[in-house]
Formats: structure tokens, sequence, C-alpha cells
């Protein structure tokens, strides 16, 4: 089995489970399965970048065979990490503070006609 197989493999697991919670009624599940498919898309991203174990991030001139990755895709994830930690912190807790002031988690998905009969 392929290292490349086992990566695509775990990509797409991540996307299928990062799909199913994010279709869940409950706020939680939702953010677990934005940070799945962050985490998906930066499996992939850093993929991109050849899967090439010991080889250095800079391209030698004088080498018969050049050998190397590409250091932007791992600047990209690095840098998407970052920005999806704070992200999910952020809606984390607006995320709480909807619980703690509606006393439950449940994604009200209503039509506007219901919300007019209603009041």
């Amino acid at each position: 089995m392929s290292v490349e197989f086992l990566v695509a493999s775990a990509i797409g697991v991540l996307t299928a489970a990062g799909i199913y919670l994010i279709l869940r009624l409950r706020t939680f599940p939702v953010i677990l399965g934005t940070s799945f498919l962050s985490y998906a898309v930066n499996v992939f991203l850093f993929t991109t970048g050849r899967l090439a174990v010991g080889a250095p991030p800079i391209l030698d001139k004088y080498a018969e065979n050049p050998v190397y990755t590409d250091p932007l895709p791992q600047a990209l994830v690095l840098t998407a990490i970052v920005i999806s930690f704070g992200m999910t912190a952020v809606v984390l807790m607006i995320a709480l503070s909807a619980y703690l002031s509606g006393g439950h988690d449940k994604i009200d998905m209503q039509d506007e006609t219901e919300s007019e009969e209603r009041a």
C-alpha cells in the first residue's frame, strides 16, 4: 500500500466525517465538522508540496537528480492551522453563549411563514 493511497484515504475520511457532522442539528457537532473539513483541506494542501521524506525545501542546481519539496504549501498549512484555531475558538464561544442564553444547543431552522404565524 502506498503512502499516497493512505493520505488520500485520510483526506476522504476527514471530509466525509466533516460533512456528516455539519449536517447535524446541534451546534457542537457542526463545530467539530468544520474542524474536520479544515483538517482535510490542510492535509490536501500539505500533500501538494510532494510527499518526499528527507528532501530539502531548496532546489540544488548542482545535483544530478534534484529532489526537493515545495515549501509554499507548508507555509500555507501553517497559516491555515493558526487561522482555523482562532476561528474555532471564536465560533465555540458564540455557541457557548447561545447555549447559555437559550438553554439548549439545538439548531432551529424554521420557515419565515411559521415564525410569522406564531407572532
